[in-house]
């Protein structure tokens, strides 16, 4: 990887008190000492009062403070600029021109933290966890993104992957020392080494659907009958007026989605078009859009107006039941308009709402972080969780290779035979923790990032 000099804004253009401008690579300080005026890199970590000018023509820029930070102590192991400017967009623009015309090339999408982890300042874990604690919306995702930064992810793949040489080493010592010592290894030490491994790498991957949905928002979809309080219902849970309401049945004749934070999780919420037999077009397109996020959904909300009286019939209970046993995502069941119910709820009707009066909306939100991230909650902030489909998808490697590895030996496959399968699974791990990675997949992780990150 090239180690020349690179610069960017690291902080986002527009109307502000202060920019800051991050120069880094071999040569940084010589192109620094082109533009700030007096440039002094010692003492390192030391905040400086600096002019910046354009190297060619002198002309004055800006008036700044800067710090030099010295590789391989520094946030890319180089050495390292942060010079903090004015904000706006003509001051930061200005004297990142000025570096460029200085010798520093503009840094590509990600690329100091793509040198931090090449220079082993961060493992890959810890490069993708920066990205998700700078895209975290929700207090949940911040708090799984600095336990991966903090290495909490990395320590327990870490033990996995020396349990797994260790694991190795027994099978490799049976191979070349069968009679020394004690003789043969125990096969029952073997399996007891085989079966901690798996189940551990097992225990992770049950993390990942919540996990992965913790980092994109659990999708959840709002469905009922026409005029059921579908649309009031979102309006509540997202803060905000963005579905328009009426007392006419069927005035949202389209998926509606926005992001919103429920408990600390996030959530994609869909307000939907009325589930009924239509003889309006748009309308039934609107329905059959309903479907299809009901089919991607990871959880839904059926809502049953309150103010519908004690039910609508045998034919209204029997749909209901279909729709229910057709879900293959969650259902929370509410009864919404209780502040309009004339008659006191049936034992088996579901919990209630208003979003007039707010009753019952603080357990239905505890409720829905509840079903949508269970597992989440009962791990708390202590354990780790797999959050990308990259981590699953090494993991999920790693275990059919644990998995074969087992087979092998009740099968009575050679020991040398069935220890392939171990250096294949640790492979799996350097794959996931970033021991060894092809540039192709750096390339993957890295385009996401923000320039200046």
């Amino acid at each position: 990887m090239l180690a020349d000099p690179i610069v960017a804004l690291v902080t986002p253009p527009g109307r502000s008190a202060l920019a800051m401008i991050r120069l880094s690579g071999r040569g940084a300080f010589d192109v620094a000492a082109r533009v700030l005026r007096p440039f002094h890199s010692e003492p390192p970590r030391t905040v400086r009062r600096v002019h910046v000018v354009h190297p060619a023509t002198g002309a004055r820029v800006d008036d700044a403070l800067a710090a030099c930070f010295p590789g391989p102590r520094s946030y890319t192991g180089e050495d390292l600029v942060e010079l903090s400017t004015h904000g706006g967009l003509l001051v930061p623009a200005a004297a990142v021109s000025a570096l460029a015309a200085a010798g520093a090339r503009l840094a590509a999408p990600g690329e100091f933290s793509r040198r931090a982890f090449v220079n082993g300042k961060l493992d890959l874990l810890q490069a993708e966890a920066t990205a998700d604690l700078i895209d975290a919306g929700s207090p949940a995702q911040a708090r799984s993104a600095l336990h991966q930064l903090d290495r909490g992810l990395s320590v327990r793949l870490e033990r996995l992957r020396a349990e797994l040489l260790e694991l190795e080493a027994l099978i490799a010592y049976d191979i070349d020392f069968p009679e020394e010592d004690e003789g043969v290894v125990a096969p029952a030490k073997v399996e007891h080494a085989w079966r901690t491994a798996r189940n551990r790498i097992a225990q992770l991957l049950l993390t990942a659907p919540e996990g992965e949905r913790l980092r994109e928002g659990a999708l959840l979809v709002i469905a009922g009958r026409p005029n059921a309080g579908k649309s009031s219902l979102f309006n509540t849970l997202l803060g905000t007026e963005r579905a328009i309401v009426t007392e006419v049945p069927g005035t949202t004749r389209d998926a509606i989605e926005a992001y919103a934070v429920l408990e600390g999780f996030p959530f994609r919420l869909v307000d939907t078009a009325g589930l009924r037999d239509s003889v309006d077009r748009v309308e039934r397109l609107g329905i059959e859009v309903s479907r299809k996020y009901l089919a991607a959904a990871d959880l839904v909300v059926f809502c049953e107006a309150a103010d519908e009286g004690q039910g609508d019939g045998e034919g209204a209970g029997a749909a209901r039941a279909a729709f229910l046993a057709a879900c293959r995502a969650p259902v929370v069941r509410v009864r919404t308009k209780i502040d309009l119910a004339a008659a006191a709820p049936l034992p088996d009707a579901p919990p209630g709402v208003s979003v007039l009066s707010g009753a019952g909306l603080a357990e239905l939100k505890r409720t829905l972080a509840q079903v949508a991230f269970a597992r989440l909650l009962a791990l708390g902030d202590v354990e780790p969780v797999i959050t990308r489909a990259r981590h699953r998808d090494a993991l999920e490697r790693a275990l059919a290779e644990v998995d074969a590895f087992g087979a092998a030996r009740q099968a009575g496959v050679d020991a040398a035979a069935t220890a392939t399968h171990l250096r294949a699974a640790v492979g799996a791990l350097d794959d996931l923790i970033g021991v060894v990675t092809p540039d192709d997949v750096l390339d993957r992780v890295f385009a996401s990032f923000c320039v200046g990150k």
